[in-house]
């Protein structure tokens, strides 16, 4: 029997062991999608206890929590952060099978060197035993990016943020890891909620445009982008239902944002032929700025109304949506921009593991010898970043395309603590290699291995993105 989590956890054969240990361990990391606040990194906070860095809006735990039942008073609520953890380890006792379980272990090992198991009866030495580490500099923020070898990291950013927290950062030449924005114009395109004319005044503001229509709502979308690519900025990023494809006359797409500015309401076609628009806009400044654009989709968020009423969003309560998905309106969409020598690098991640194969064959149809994987299938995202997911997408991409030229993991995480993650998918990745060749599916060539695994967990995201 393997003991719990050893140096050769999830490594099955003895090249992924080779593969992990003397290659992939080692690299560094480019985190290229995290939601991390700038702020907090330029700040270089310290966190008074483990409850403020774990379970601070962290919603993946707090789904397992109210799926253990727990009063929300111990999840979100106002009960105090000592009762908060003996909650939490009470609930990961119980979490088999759960990436969770891995990544909260391998948390403990890699930044408070806890060899041991959380769970009800260790709470309270978990507990001891992390805050006094946290007392120690290299826990401040900075300092667990640091010490986590992350090269480079992009945030989520707004559209009418000032970026000034970037700004701060890359001014501080004792801070070595490049914090960088990247673009996220979701309120932009989200023409059918109750807050799109009130983002529009503030977008206005903050770009001197005053937007009347949907020219100038793109005049200011440019303004900003510039704005944002002469702070560094490599990537947009938008959250999306599904890739949909309702082309429309630009006469067409003045009248309704027209029509939505005086207040009407809208049918379901003029929002989808709004947000073509206004993304394949979009699409073709990213191509003109050199930008990669990632695109998020398969989601239905906030579905527990009672709960987002009291909550608000991103507090765990989003869902997969296979409704809207189509490979065909993907790939119309993808074509739209090619068509006219546009298509920008872009990277499409699912929430739905169903879609693995669709996407895989999607991106065979746009690559081109003018950026090496130009079209990316993105890692397991979300729902999907555990084991069994992970594996399905590379098994897909390796199967369909050419997996060498993946780019990698990301955290997409509000955590401070979650580099473990690239860990957790390294070792993975370096199974399914080496199964690969132990079973006679590929060579032992560990010259041809090891550029494959160093490139896939570092190398590719830096040509990729151009950082």
């Amino acid at each position: 029997m393997k003991p719990f989590m050893d140096e050769d956890f999830l490594l099955f054969t003895d090249t992924a062991k080779t593969l992990y240990h003397d290659y992939a361990k080692q690299m560094p990391i480019v985190d290229y999608h995290c939601h991390i606040s700038p702020k907090e990194i330029a700040e270089d906070i310290r966190f008074d206890n483990i409850t403020q860095l774990w379970l601070g809006g962290d919603h993946y735990k707090w789904r397992l929590m109210r799926a253990n039942g727990i009063d929300e008073k111990y999840i979100t609520g106002n009960a105090s952060d000592r009762d908060k953890f003996q909650k939490w380890a009470e609930t990961l006792e119980l979490a088999i099978g759960n990436p969770l379980y891995h990544w909260s272990h391998l948390e403990l090992k890699r930044y408070f060197d806890y060899e041991g198991l959380l769970n009800s009866d260790t709470a309270q030495e978990v507990w001891d035993l992390c805050n006094e580490k946290l007392k120690d500099p290299a826990l401040s923020a900075r300092g667990i990016i640091g010490n986590s070898n992350v090269k480079i990291l992009c945030t989520t950013d707004d559209p009418a943020d000032s970026l000034e927290y970037h700004i701060q950062i890359a001014k501080d030449k004792s801070f070595e890891t490049k914090v960088l924005p990247a673009f996220r114009p979701d309120e932009a395109i989200n023409i059918e909620k109750d807050g799109f004319l009130a983002y529009l005044d503030r977008l206005s503001d903050v770009s001197n445009i005053h937007i009347n229509s949907f020219s100038s709502l793109c005049d200011a979308l440019k303004n900003r982008m510039e704005f944002f690519d002469s702070v560094g900025c490599k990537t947009s990023d938008h959250g999306l239902d599904f890739v949909m494809y309702y082309p429309a006359s630009p006469e067409e797409i003045e009248e309704i944002i027209d029509r939505r500015l005086k207040g009407a309401l809208l049918s379901k076609e003029d929002i989808l032929k709004f947000k073509t628009a206004l993304l394949l806009f979009l699409g073709k400044e990213n191509h003109r700025l050199n930008w990669v654009m990632q695109l998020h989709y398969g989601v239905k968020r906030d579905n527990n109304k009672r709960m987002y009423k009291s909550l608000g969003p991103n507090t765990g309560y989003d869902c997969i949506d296979d409704s809207g998905s189509s490979s065909a309106q993907l790939a119309d969409f993808l074509n739209a921009l090619d068509i006219s020598d546009q298509l920008p690098k872009t990277i499409l991640y699912s929430l739905n593991p169903i879609d693995n194969v669709a996407i895989d064959t999607v991106i065979g149809c746009f690559q081109d010898d003018r950026a090496i994987g130009k079209l990316q299938h993105g890692s397991a995202w979300w729902f999907n970043d555990n084991e069994l997911g992970m594996r399905d997408h590379l098994t897909s991409l390796s199967s369909i395309s050419l997996v060498s030229n993946f780019v990698g993991m990301l955290t997409d995480s509000r955590s401070f603590l979650s580099y473990t993650r690239h860990e957790y998918f390294r070792r993975i990745l370096c199974d399914v290699f080496g199964t690969m060749v132990e079973t006679g599916r590929f060579p032992k060539d560990l010259m041809v291995l090891k550029r494959l695994v160093e490139d896939i967990s570092y190398y590719n995201s830096l040509k990729y993105f151009g950082f």
